[in-house]
C-alpha cells in the first residue's frame, strides 16, 4: 500500500484526508480518458479497443504521447489481474497492426500527426489503486517500456498520483534484440521508407548527429544528460530519432545536439515569462516550431553554458 497522506490544514486544526481507490471503477477510466493529456501528457485516440477475433482482447485505453509514441493504458480492476502480462500481449499486437494505429491516428488527431508516429519508444501504462510486490518486480525483470502508476482518490475533487516503477531508459537495447525488439526494428525500418526519408533526412536524427559530433560537444551533451537523470530516481531518458527526452509523468526537457553550429540545444517547460531571456543563451519559442516539448529554448556552447543553465533545469524538473 501507498505510504502518501494527504492533510488538510487551518489555523485551528489539521485534518488527514481518508483516501480511497476502488479496484472496480469504469468511472475512474473515464476520467483519466478525458483528462489524459493534462495528467499524462497523452492524446486520446480510443477506448476499449478491439483486437479482433484472433487476439480476442480489448485495449482499455490507446493513445500518443507528447513524443509521438503509441501508448497502451490497462487499468487494474482487481488484486489478482495480471495486467501486465495483458498489457504485454497488447504491446505486441500493436507492433504487429501498426498501419491500423497510424489510420486511428489519422481519423483522431489528422494525417500530418500519423506520419510522425515515433516507433522507437511505445509504451505500456498500468494503472491501479494499488499493485502487489510481484508486480514490481516482474516489471524490473522485463526489458520492456512499462510504467506502473497508483492513484488515490480524495473525496469528490482531489485525484492523486504516484510513480511506483519507470524505465530509467526507454530506448531499443542494440545488443541482441528480442523478437520485441525486433518488431520495432523492422516498424522503424518501414517508417523510413513509407514517408521516404531513409537518406534525405539522415542527417537529422540524433544518432547520426551524435555520430557527428566533437569531443567537446559530447561532453557538454553527457554532461547535461547525467545532470538530468541525476535531479530524482522518477526521471526517464526517452532516445527517440529526432531528440532525446527527459521525464517524470510527462516530460520536461527535451535535448537536440547540432555538430556544424557546435550547440547542444535544450527545450525546458517553462514558462519564458519568469525568465530572464539572454540573447544568444534563452530564447522564447512559443510561436516557433520545434522538435520535442518545452517553450524555453536554452543554447549551451560551453561547460560554462552548462553550469549556468543548471537552475534552469531544476526548476523545470521541479515544476513537471
Amino acid at each position: 500500500m501507498s505510504d502518501i497522506k494527504l492533510f488538510h490544514f487551518n489555523a485551528e486544526q489539521m485534518q488527514e484526508l481518508v483516501g480511497t481507490a476502488v479496484q472496480v471503477e469504469k468511472s475512474l477510466q473515464i476520467l483519466f480518458e478525458e483528462n489524459l493529456e493534462s495528467l499524462l501528457g497523452i492524446r486520446f485516440l480510443a477506448t476499449e479497443h478491439t483486437t479482433g477475433s484472433v487476439h480476442g482482447g480489448r485495449i482499455d485505453t490507446l493513445g500518443l504521447d507528447e513524443d509521438n509514441c503509441p501508448v497502451i493504458i490497462e487499468y487494474k480492476r482487481a488484486v489478482n489481474e495480471n495486467v501486465i502480462n495483458q498489457g504485454l500481449f497488447y504491446l505486441d499486437w500493436l507492433l504487429d497492426h501498426r498501419k491500423e494505429f497510424q489510420w486511428l491516428v489519422m481519423e483522431r488527431l489528422g494525417a500530418d500527426v500519423a506520419k510522425t508516429v515515433d516507433w522507437s519508444a511505445p509504451r505500456l501504462v498500468c494503472i491501479a489503486g494499488d499493485f502487489t510486490r510481484y508486480d514490481e518486480h516482474a516489471v524490473k525483470q522485463i526489458a520492456r517500456n512499462i510504467e506502473l502508476i497508483r492513484y488515490r482518490r480524495f473525496g469528490d475533487d482531489l485525484l492523486m498520483m504516484e510513480l511506483v516503477h519507470i524505465p530509467k531508459q526507454a530506448k531499443v537495447s542494440t545488443s541482441r534484440p528480442t523478437q520485441a525488439e525486433k518488431k520495432i526494428a523492422s516498424a522503424n525500418e518501414l517508417d523510413s521508407e513509407t514517408n521516404g526519408d531513409a537518406d534525405p533526412y539522415l542527417s537529422s536524427r540524433m544518432s547520426y548527429r551524435l555520430a557527428q559530433s566533437s569531443t567537446e560537444l559530447r561532453d557538454i551533451y553527457d554532461a547535461v544528460q547525467q545532470f538530468l537523470i541525476g535531479l530524482g530516481d522518477d526521471v526517464q531518458v526517452k532516445e527517440l530519432k529526432l531528440y532525446t527526452a527527459f521525464k517524470r509523468i510527462k516530460n520536461f526537457v527535451c535535448m537536440e545536439i547540432y555538430p556544424q553550429a557546435r550547440t547542444v540545444t535544450v527545450y525546458l517547460k517553462l514558462d519564458p515569462d519568469t525568465v530572464d531571456i539572454q540573447e544568444g543563451f534563452t530564447r522564447d519559442v512559443r510561436s516557433i516550431g520545434h522538435f520535442g516539448t518545452g517553450d524555453l529554448q536554452v543554447s549551451l556552447r560551453t561547460m560554462a553554458d552548462f553550469e549556468k543553465a543548471q537552475p534552469l533545469f531544476r526548476r523545470a524538473y521541479e515544476a513537471s
